[in-house]
């Protein structure tokens, strides 16, 4: 077997992952970008290299034998920065966890560790791969020594070998200690030759091979000024190439045996990424065992009946629905882990029998899953009530970090310590290739999963409570995930006719858009060809081309809408692209998901994606249907009661995020307009421009109103200037009044972004986190997005917790005030019910109390509502 060593300069690859990356931090406030650089490396090496053996070498103190012979040598370097030295310890943690051998010896640098151990290893018959930021190293490139000289950040590498310095350079590996006794290293304060940088040192060397020749012959360098300087240095270039030169007989004291590899320790590696809150990495950890090998036996039963053993009052159970949409897919089996043990229980015994039926029913008996509302819609289409979801892991998993990936149980569990489970893709495989395998594997995959459930809750909800965060799960995100599943599962009615109509109408459009363009034209071409109307637009038609790109000119619609004053053409073509998506993804893309046995669609609702708390939806998105143009308002019109003598009953709160703000800012000014029951864009407009109200024209209005919601995105005077179309300077000016006007507005968004600086993450009202690493980045554009994040979270998360009470709420009265009228959807910051005639007139008086009185806040919420046949006419 052929043996492989890798060999790294850890000094080195720390600082170069240090000031590659942002200044990261995690939830308890420590620096961890360096470590996190330096763990991506390691990660690749891992993969790349596959190495037998592995040493990371460090400086062991600040002098070394150098500073014998150099009192200065490396003197006039900055001081380490203090958030990279805290990282040292843990960059040790890190290689101790992957069991990757260290070490530093005292009077000498990594370097000349990294020397002695490659020439000995080549000695060895070891092939050998050098990794480091510091140039010294090439002079140790081999037919058998490799020296990785990373670049840009930490990933990006440039391969020294013999072959690949005499392209470079011209040179041999050993003349470059040569070359750095003639050109010096400021980072390392070597002198060399005042005024011979790398070109002429090149040069020189290739005439005259050694400094120690070139010294000698001095008289036949061309040009006298530089014969003086050799002559006047002579003695500096020597001691130079002494300080440059790597020792390569350091008495090192470990062999190659104490630095095999053979892999990572699993458990710590996961603990310490854990504690540094590397959540991505979690999943992306290439194990040196099988996920196989690390896996304990556990003991289970694949029953062939359920029974009271099975159907305890407390369990963790898996309800596994392997496809995307789980309103059409198929239940591969079930799982249940208790205090008796853990069991199998296939699909169709499950189903068919009717004690399992009343236990699933049964309110008080306490069931622990993952994406409780993907489990209670799988069952509903079964013909199965699934009620006493307890505890959720996946929601839990949401609001302890909502930028982790949460698609995989087995993810989640490592990050907490548990590794009896393995990845999904690992059962089933991926893409094409996934299906369900034979009864057995499933059977104890699935148990896995259930057992590892059991462990999670206690472990969440110690974390929920330290986080003060258990009210927000067990009060608000646990009780919706619920009346999701009953929205998901209840579905909207689509009028199938009325959309095919207006795909028709469409269509005709579109095809009367294309002869206009045509014409214009003055030629048929593919308008949907970037290409082709590149060429037409810029051309042909001689329009100024504002950007081009490798593939041509760009025809995006940003650049579009800059020449839409040069020439009619670019109406018809931004007109052309607004209608074609409308027809591909609105309209047939909402004839392909119409359920054919109840000709509705059943949104999917992503509880635990958004950051902010918001919701979203597929299969399909009802959120985003556009509204702005006439024909996507019209697309509304499709969706209709379930029963004809039913309407649509829409009802959405009025700025809710400006009264959130207006709340958390604890603005004076802003809160007093809100209780008079004011204008808000006219108030705003009135304190901006010093007029009375009589005195604001639409334009100040307009302009107000940009200012009020771009505030709560933190917008900047170059994003106001491009919304209003007005100059940087000016829409600086208009933030700096509106701030003056409103300081509680101005006060939080200071206090808001040094609190985010300190903690590394911001709150709603409701306690939800949003962590924000990225705010002490050096990176001006990365902190200052960071900081429109800080600013704008609380609000925009707040309007989502407010708006999720309200669905609460509104279930709960529904119910207890025994009326028909159903919550089908919810888009933002509105709820759309159907209601029966005779129940309007109660809904326009529950509607806005429950939903003005869900939170309460210094400012009233507001509500505005209205009702029709269709959602088209609701609005």
């Amino acid at each position: 077997m052929s043996k492989k060593l890798v060999l790294i300069d850890g000094n080195s690859i720390a600082y170069r992952a240090f000031f590659a990356l942002p200044l990261l931090n995690n939830d308890k406030g420590i620096h961890t970008n360096a470590v996190y650089g330096f763990t991506m490396m390691l990660m690749r090496i891992l993969e790349q290299e596959k190495p037998t053996h592995m040493l990371v070498a460090f400086d062991a103190g600040k002098t070394t034998f150098r500073h014998s012979t150099f009192t200065e040598y490396k003197g006039g370097r900055q001081k380490t920065p203090p958030e990279l030295s805290e990282q040292f310890n843990f960059i040790r943690e890190l290689l101790d966890a992957y069991q990757i051998s260290r070490y530093e010896l005292e009077n000498y640098e990594a370097d000349d560790i990294i020397g002695t151990m490659a020439v000995q290893a080549e000695k060895e018959g070891f092939e050998v791969k050098v990794i480091s930021g510091d140039k010294d190293l090439t002079q140790l490139a081999t037919d058998k020594v490799t020296v990785d000289i990373t670049k840009k950040g930490i990933t990006d590498v440039d391969s020294y070998t013999p072959s690949f310095i005499e392209e470079k350079y011209g040179l041999t590996p050993h003349q470059i200690i040569d070359m750095k006794g003639l050109m010096g290293d400021a980072s390392d304060n070597i002198p060399g030759v005042p005024g011979v940088g790398e070109k002429t040192a090149v040069k020189l060397l290739k005439e005259f091979n050694t400094l120690e020749h070139l010294l000698e012959s001095t008289n036949k360098v061309s040009g006298k000024k530089l014969q003086e300087k050799l002559e006047e240095f002579k003695e500096q270039a020597i001691l130079s190439k002494e300080l440059a030169t790597i020792h390569k007989e350091a008495p090192v004291k470990i062999t190659f045996d104490d630095i095999s590899y053979t892999g990572l320790n699993e458990k710590k590696v996961y603990e310490l990424f854990k504690e540094l809150g590397f959540n991505s990495l979690l999943e992306k950890i290439e194990l040196t065992h099988s996920e196989e090998a690390v896996l304990e036996d556990i003991d289970y039963i694949i029953v062939d009946e359920v029974n009271d053993e099975i159907l305890t009052n407390e369990v963790a159970i898996i309800i596994e629905v392997m496809e995307e949409n789980y309103h059409k897919s198929e239940i591969q089996g079930f799982a249940i882990a208790n205090e008796n043990g853990a069991f199998f229980i296939p699909t169709e015994v499950a189903l068919q029998s009717e004690r399992f039926k009343e236990w699933a029913a049964d309110e008080s008996n306490r069931k622990t899953l993952y994406d409780g509302k993907r489990s209670t819609v799988a069952l509903r289409w079964k013909g199965i009530d699934l009620n006493g979801v307890d505890f959720d892991c996946l929601i839990a998993t949401y609001i302890l970090n909502p930028a982790q990936s949460t698609e995989d149980i087995a993810a989640i569990a490592k990050s907490k310590g548990i590794f009896d489970v393995q990845t999904d893709e690992a059962v089933y495989g991926k893409g094409a290739k996934r299906c369900c395998p034979e009864l057995n594997i499933l059977a104890e995959h699935l148990v896995r999963k259930a057992i590892s459930l059991q462990k999670l809750k206690g472990i969440y909800l110690d974390e929920l409570k330290e986080n003060e965060q258990y009210d927000l799960f067990k009060d608000l995100e646990m009780p919706l995930s619920l009346i999701l599943a009953d929205m998901e599962s209840e579905g909207i009615t689509v009028d199938v006719s009325r959309l095919k109509l207006q795909g028709r109408q469409i269509a005709e459009n579109l095809n009367n858009l294309e002869k206009h363009i045509y014409e214009l034209a003055g030629e048929e071409f593919n308008i949907n060809s970037p290409k082709q109307l590149g060429v037409i637009l810029f051309e042909k038609l001689e329009l100024p081309a504002v950007k081009k790109t490798k593939t041509g000119y760009s025809t995006s619609a940003d650049i579009l809408e800059k020449l839409e004053k040069k020439h009619e053409i670019i109406k018809y073509i931004l007109d052309y692209r607004q209608l074609g998506k409308l027809q591909s993804t609105y309209i047939e893309g909402l004839l392909k998901v119409v359920h054919e046995d109840t000709s509705k669609v059943h949104t999917i609702y992503n509880q635990v994606l958004t950051q902010t708390g918001r919701l979203s939806s597929t299969d399909p998105n009802l959120q985003n249907i556009p509204i702005r143009l006439a024909e996507g308002r019209k697309i509304r019109q499709a969706f209709v009661p379930s029963h004809s003598d039913w309407v649509i009953f829409a009802a959405d709160y009025s700025q809710i995020e400006l009264r959130v703000l207006a709340h958390i800012a604890n603005d004076e000014s802003l809160i007093d307009a809100f209780n008079r029951d004011l204008d808000i864009h006219t108030k705003t407009a009135m304190d901006v421009f010093h007029v009375g109200e009589d005195e604001v024209t639409s334009d100040m209005r307009r302009q107000a109103k940009a200012v009020n919601f771009g505030i709560v995105y933190g917008i900047s005077d170059y994003g106001l200037s491009q919304s209003l179309g007005i100059t940087r300077k000016d829409a600086g000016t208009f933030i700096e009044r509106y701030l003056e006007s409103f300081p509680g507005v101005k006060e939080y968004m200071t206090d808001i972004v040094q609190d985010a600086k300190q903690k590394g993450y911001v709150s709603t009202l409701l306690q939800r986190r949003r962590y924000i690493p990225e705010i002490t980045a050096r990176n001006f554009n990365v902190r200052s997005f960071a900081e429109r994040t800080a600013m704008n979270t609380p609000i925009q998360g707040s309007a989502a917790d407010i708006i999720k009470k309200a669905m609460i709420d509104m279930a709960f009265r529904l119910e207890t005030e025994n009326l028909k009228s159903k919550l089908l959807l919810q888009v933002h910051d509105e709820l759309i019910f159907e209601v029966p005639k005779d129940e309007i007139e109660q809904l326009e008086k529950l509607v806005p109390e429950v939903m003005e009185n869900a939170v309460e806040l210094k400012v009233p919420l507001k509500v505005d509502y209205s009702f029709g046949p269709t959602w088209y006419d609701a609005k």
